[in-house]
């Protein structure tokens, strides 16, 4: 089965005021069109602040399925921010790649993002810290990320190349013993305790 790579996007550390202090954060992307070379350390340009929870060979890549947005544009207008900005584009929530057709729950921990160009390897999901609160702009969404489990999942560069929006790709399975969703609630049961 294809799926659709929808947009690219890479990011660079830069301070931001959250909670009245200076953070530096790579949370928001910028979209790039063309084709974007992908390394073994994530895409050419993409830069993360904090390198102890982002980055490195298991967490090159990020994606998240563009199915999500709608869940987030709606959860921001219950909070009261969509006034504000009603537009949250691909990229608001930290990820390089913006997926379609392909959910947490359709991926597994070793199974294989196959492009034209590049093959990336699902490592792990993504777990949210406070800044993801900030980029959205309200002080829930990493609760509603942990309860709605829409975390996206980290890649790593398996054989490097280049991606571009609007290509397809397929999933290679692989042993199918941890899915995204349950290593999800087992890394958020770990921090609850």
């Amino acid at each position: 089965m294809e799926h659709q790579l929808i947009s690219v996007q890479i990011g660079t550390a830069r301070k931001v005021q959250i909670q009245g202090r200076s953070i530096l954060t790579a949370i928001r992307k910028t979209t790039l069109g063309g084709p974007v070379p992908v390394l073994a350390l994530g895409l050419a340009g993409d830069e993360q602040a904090d390198l102890s929870v982002h980055g490195g060979l298991d967490k090159a890549v990020y994606a998240y399925p563009s199915e999500h947005y709608d869940f987030w544009r709606q959860a921001r207008r219950e909070a009261g921010v969509a006034d504000i900005d009603d537009q949250l584009p691909f990229g608001a929530m930290g990820e390089n790649l913006t997926l379609a057709g392909l959910l947490e729950q359709d991926v597994w921990v070793g199974d294989v993002l196959r492009f034209q160009n590049c093959a990336l390897r699902v490592v792990q999901p993504r777990e949210p810290c406070f800044k993801f609160n900030a980029a959205l702009g309200f002080n829930s969404a990493v609760k509603a990320m942990a309860l709605s489990g829409r975390c996206g999942f980290y890649l790593a560069v398996d054989v490097p190349g280049t991606v571009e929006a609007g290509e397809t790709f397929t999933v290679q399975t692989g042993q199918r013993q941890m899915g995204i969703p349950e290593l999800f609630k087992a890394k958020l049961f770990k921090h609850l305790r």
